[in-house]
């Protein structure tokens, strides 16, 4: 139940203080109403689910309310009924497969960190390559002095091996060859001959020979291996975004599941109410409707139902087992004159209550995915495969800004961890004037006018259908 601090926060000013019992006023949690009607309607040998349907039916069809929406609908059911039995069978099933998804989930967020190091190494590895190619880069003889150790350490496995560049300087005493390696620096292979001739000429014939196949080696080894990393960072990059869309998937089917965990689950508090009793079959059910006619102001009626029911199980099918409600239900009618953005507020207060599992794994693999910073938002938009600018956007030529391609592939993920946009600055509402304000309030009390008029006929017309006292 919302708290007046609940409802201030969402711009409702005042709870509602009602009489709950003979003399007894109590605050609801609920707004306060224009006009409120209460139905308490009991019957042991008919369904109660009947005037659910009813005043439903009655809203969609002859009040005209073309809108109707459900937003609360919970339960609880005494642990020792039949009922009980078969929705905690039924929660069983949800619950195994949410956790053989959050498993699956949770080894592949950790995977991903695995593969956004390994783009990150071979990115380094391959800067190396891409500037020892360029003759007019600065830093191309730093990265060619890199790649060659590299070479020595990694292909000839360094000093240990006397055919390499050290071990022949120690053990042929060829003590020039490592200095001639790492200071002639050709672009291709060749280039090789002509380059160790040109500006080598007075060493030794030998020590020439030796330079040219060390330097020979190496570029075919340069060459090849730089194709290779480049394939590899390809393949990692396509199957860093494979990871990605699959992450996403199955976060996409285990929030169902954990929707249905969570309206499966009793309320609590209503099981501790002296209404529903363990050794009994019984159970509670709440539900919440909100009707509104559009409308500058929107004429709303807030309808809730408190069921307190004796659930019988019968064989509906062959195969299939499902309760009959017989009881009591407790009908309240509100009656609000709300804006649009009134409405919007009171669905959020309600949501705020519920869901709070969704809330935990969203936020748990956002935080894992915010871990990884810009990199692995730089990766995707590389990966993806429509990441171009659109033309009517290549028309606005530099307006777009960096970020503006990535954020078609980002949108899942702000989609599904409810990441909210950065916002705009707005300008400043202008005070509304006291022309506005007064139509506003005759709006308010037109919409509210209507809204007593359809709960005034809901109310009348349900007591004379079902036989109660009416006038």
């Amino acid at each position: 139940m919302a708290t007046t601090a609940d409802l201030m926060k969402f711009g409702f000013k005042q709870e509602e203080l009602a009489e709950q019992t003979r003399g007894q006023y109590s605050k609801t949690g609920f707004p306060v109403p224009a006009r409120r009607y209460r139905l308490h309607y009991e019957g042991y040998n008919i369904s109660i689910e009947e005037p659910y349907f009813y005043i439903l039916h009655y809203l969609r069809y002859y009040a005209g309310f073309p809108s109707i929406d459900k937003i609360t609908d919970i339960f609880a059911a005494a642990e020792n009924s039949a009922f009980f039995g078969a929705n905690q069978q039924r929660l069983g099933m949800q619950q195994d497969k949410v956790s053989q998804f959050l498993a699956t989930i949770g080894k592949m967020v950790k995977e991903l960190f695995q593969l956004v190091r390994e783009l990150r190494v071979l990115d380094e590895r391959l800067s190396y390559y891409v500037d020892s190619f360029k003759p007019e880069s600065r830093s191309r003889e730093s990265a060619e002095i890199t790649l060659k150790g590299t070479w020595v350490d990694l292909v000839e496995q360094g000093a240990k091996n006397p055919a390499s560049v050290y071990g022949m300087a120690r053990e042929v005493q060829f003590t020039t060859l490592p200095d001639l390696f790492f200071s002639t620096h050709p672009l291709r292979q060749e280039d090789v001959d002509e380059i160790v001739d040109r500006e080598r000429g007075a060493f030794n014939r030998k020590v020439k020979e030796v330079l040219k196949r060390k330097l020979r080696t190496f570029l075919a080894w340069k060459e090849h291996t730089f194709d290779e990393l480049k394939n590899r960072r390809v393949f990692t990059l396509k199957y860093l975004r494979q990871h990605y869309e699959i992450i996403r998937m199955y976060i996409h089917w285990v929030k169902p599941y954990l929707r249905n965990i969570q309206r499966l689950q009793l309320d609590q508090s209503k099981t501790e109410t002296p209404d529903l009793l363990v050794a009994f079959e019984s159970s509670m059910i709440e539900v919440e409707l909100l009707a509104r006619k559009p409308g500058t102001v929107n004429q709303c009626l807030l309808i809730n139902y408190l069921f307190r029911t004796r659930p019988e199980m019968s064989y509906n099918q062959e195969y299939q087992r499902g309760p009959i409600h017989l009881g009591r239900v407790e009908i309240d009618i509100r009656c609000y004159g709300w804006t649009s953005q009134e409405i919007e507020n009171y669905k959020k207060m309600r949501e705020q209550e519920d869901f709070q599992l969704l809330g935990i794994i969203d936020g748990s693999v956002k935080a894992a995915m915010e871990a990884l910073g810009d990199e692995l938002m730089r990766y995707l938009k590389e990966a993806g495969e429509d990441m171009g600018p659109k033309p009517a956007q290549q028309a606005e030529g530099k307006k777009s800004s960096f970020m503006s391609p990535y954020s078609s592939v980002f949108k899942g993920f702000s989609e599904l961890f409810g990441k909210a946009k950065t916002p705009k600055k707005q300008p400043r509402p202008k005070k509304p004037s006291k022309t506005d304000l007064m139509k506003m309030s005759m709006a308010r009390t037109g919409a509210e006018a209507g809204a007593k008029s359809y709960a005034w006929t809901i109310y009348h017309h349900f007591k004379k259908h079902h036989g109660m006292l009416n006038w």
